[in-house]
């Protein structure tokens, strides 16, 4: 009984293990917690990636979160793993691709990053045996882009400015649309876009005005992009 409040206790937070405890997977193996709680199988894997450096462990109570609950935050950081292969964990693309469904269909704090990084791959077709697949890279930014994950939308507005035969017709309206999303979200890029589209008249009817005001907003963000890297190398 002393032993799962331990455990309950290194899971929630409350207690930190001492140095040369016993590997808490094998406490894990012993115990019914992480069965019970996807939030305690979640710390825990943040605790052996973060405190112990033990990432073959974090990678099996990852896969196991994800596998047995489909908690996407583990779905998610397991995808990520498998993009890189660490942990011990196969290098595939499409493995990370799947773990990516998951967690985006899951909903949860990092679902916008999962659908995000779909689109990503299903735009390159790494994923998708070298064959893009734009119907579906669009699909996913505007899940991301409506879950307010700018890079998404400015991508969306790319897509919409280039068209491509096999899934994205051009569509100037539309690529402003989500340019302009891009740029409320604090996209430097996205102002850029959607200022010179005014400026032109592209997607719209032409007004300096706007494309002025977005063109100040870009400088704007690139300044604090800046002043933001002076003050981290600082």
């Amino acid at each position: 009984m002393r032993r799962i409040l331990k455990v309950k206790a290194l899971l929630s937070g409350a207690e930190s293990p001492p140095a040369g405890d016993e590997d808490l997977l094998a406490i894990l193996s012993r115990t019914f917690f992480c069965h019970m709680s996807f939030l305690g199988c979640q710390r825990l894997a943040d605790y052996m990636e973060g405190v112990k450096k033990n990432y073959e462990s974090s990678a099996q109570v990852l896969k196991y979160n994800c596998e047995t609950y489909g908690y996407g935050e583990s779905c998610y950081k397991l995808g990520a793993y498998h993009i890189t292969g660490k942990g011990g964990v196969t290098k595939c693309l499409k493995t990370a691709y799947s773990c990516f469904i998951r967690s985006c269909n899951a909903g949860g704090k990092k679902s916008t990053d999962a659908c995000h990084n779909i689109g990503l791959l299903a735009h390159d077709g790494r994923a998708m045996e070298g064959k893009p697949d734009l119907t579906t890279a669009r699909q996913y930014y505007e899940k991301a882009c409506a879950g307010g994950f700018a890079p998404s939308c400015f991508n969306l507005s790319a897509l919409f400015i280039e068209g491509n035969s096999k899934g994205v017709a051009p569509d100037m309206t539309q690529a402003l649309k989500y340019a302009n999303r891009a740029c409320e979200l604090g996209h430097v890029w996205g102002c850029v876009n959607a200022s010179r589209m005014y400026k032109l008249g592209d997607g719209t009817e032409k007004n300096d005005k706007k494309a002025e005001e977005l063109k100040n907003r870009a400088r704007e963000l690139h300044g604090l992009e800046k002043k933001t890297q002076l003050k981290f190398g600082e």
